[in-house]
């Protein structure tokens, strides 16, 4: 199912939006998001290793002579350094190494260059948006007091270390470590990492504390780190595992009902709400487990399938069955949006990234079921003739569509639940890290040492 549904995607974009960034499914015209600035495509590369893994050959081809042929970089526009990391370099990336074909090597290698000027501030602690021909960087107008934000800079990691293997060049990694010396400086609230960090000083902003949106997949990066390494990076372990135990200590909450979740902290005060993007933590959680100190694996486990329930409560208390992008534990309500602007989906991954986890690490069929049901819903409310849509209140009976079919849809959403009901050796996690847009990078064995000066 999850191969007709890559197909309808697909097709559609190719129709209406080819060579733009995304799909606009009911105007049936392309959606370029000022993320990716003059760049283009971004549903192409952020495609290309799920048309690769599902086999779609022909889809793959006109793919890959689109990056060929139209993949710019020389383009005089602010871009996100976060998103186009995990997007563009990431799937270029898992492009090269699931085909072996150069032109993706060339051109992730080419763009990863032109990221580097947002690394030049006072700390090495880059700035959020770049222009990428002049090499200008600055932050978010809204971060607090001019800062970089942790979710960020910490999800530069993975990508940038399969650079520095792919190229030969050292420079990468040594700018994604650097990140991390500061960090290991400074001292952490409690011993958690706010969401805001000044470039210039290398102070934190203000004290607030996610797992969800603006601290995500730091934490994510920081486990995937040692993963990646064959588990010699022992700093990332390090950081990864004291980071869960202060999260467990004063984020994680059980309500009244009985319900696991990951509350947020500002400055102190935990305000009972979390985002749809904080369940990728019980796959995280669980993958995790089998590193974690022996007497915890079964614990870790447990979380990740707590946090995996809380999620599925939060679409199944919905009218159509699809999670909102956040929801509350107060005033009497348990895992239900109570703001207008919170009862959207945008085709967002991460619940049945969590289920994609917990059935890889636990076989238990409910995650299958889960998966199941939001495939159903996708089907009934999201998919329309020209693609794939968000929707903006699932509490409501009659769908009110957002019009964009986003490129993580395929990237994400689309090669999770073809995982989840394949067999275990397509994408084994003893040779595959996802990165946060699922993009598969290889585990680097020590003994691959040597490839980087045969790539010189």
């Amino acid at each position: 199912v999850s191969l007709q549904m890559m197909k309808h995607a697909w097709d559609n974009y190719k129709r209406y939006a080819w060579g733009l960034n995304e799909l606009k499914p009911i105007s049936k015209q392309g959606h370029s998001s000022n993320l990716f600035g003059n760049i283009q495509g971004a549903t192409i590369v952020d495609a290309l290793d799920t048309l690769y893994i599902m086999e779609m050959k022909e889809e793959f081809k006109e793919a890959k002579d689109w990056v060929e042929k139209n993949l710019d970089f020389n383009v005089n526009a602010e871009i996100s350094v976060f998103e186009v990391n995990i997007r563009f370099v990431g799937g270029l990336l898992s492009a090269y190494y699931l085909s072996g074909e150069e032109i993706f090597r060339k051109k992730a290698v080419e763009l990863g260059e032109k990221l580097l000027p947002a690394f030049n501030t006072p700390t090495g602690i880059p700035w959020a948006l770049l222009n990428i021909k002049s090499g200008i960087g600055r932050n978010w107008p809204w971060a607090s007091g001019g800062s970089s934000i942790l979710a960020e800079f910490g999800t530069l990691h993975l990508e940038f270390v399969h650079l520095s293997h792919l190229s030969g060049n050292p420079v990468f990694a040594e700018k994604v470590m650097n990140i991390r010396k500061v960090l290991n400086r400074l001292d952490k609230p409690e011993g958690l990492y706010p969401n805001y960090l000044n470039p210039s000083s290398g102070q934190w902003g203000q004290h607030h504390v996610s797992i969800g949106g603006l601290g995500d997949s730091f934490y994510e990066y920081l486990l995937k780190a040692w993963l990646m390494s064959d588990k010699t990076d022992e700093e990332g372990k390090k950081m990864y595992y004291d980071a869960v135990q202060a999260i467990e200590t004063h984020l994680i909450r059980k309500s009244s009902g009985g319900l696991t979740y990951i509350a947020e902290w500002k400055g102190g005060l935990l305000e009972h709400k979390m985002g749809h993007l904080t369940c990728f933590a019980g796959g995280m959680f669980a993958l995790g487990a089998d590193g974690a100190p022996s007497d915890k694996t079964g614990h870790h486990i447990e979380l990740g399938a707590e946090i995996a329930r809380t999620c599925h409560e939060s679409y199944d208390r919905t009218s159509m069955k699809l999670g909102p992008e956040a929801f509350r534990f107060d005033g009497g309500v348990e895992a239900i949006a109570t703001r207008q602007n919170e009862k959207y989906y945008i085709l967002r991954p991460e619940v049945i990234e969590t289920y994609m986890y917990m059935w890889r690490l636990t076989h238990d069929p409910k995650y299958r079921q889960w998966a199941w049901e939001a495939v159903e819903a996708l089907e009934k409310h999201c998919r329309v003739d020209g693609g794939y849509s968000g929707i903006r209140d699932v509490y409501n009976n009659h769908e009110s569509h957002d019009d964009v079919q986003q490129s993580f849809f395929l990237s994400e959403t689309l090669k999770y639940l073809y995982l989840l009901f394949s067999d275990d050796d397509i994408l084994p996690f003893e040779h595959w890290v996802f990165n946060t847009e699922a993009h598969p990078l290889p585990i680097l064995h020590k003994e691959d040492g040597s490839k980087e000066e045969k790539q010189k």
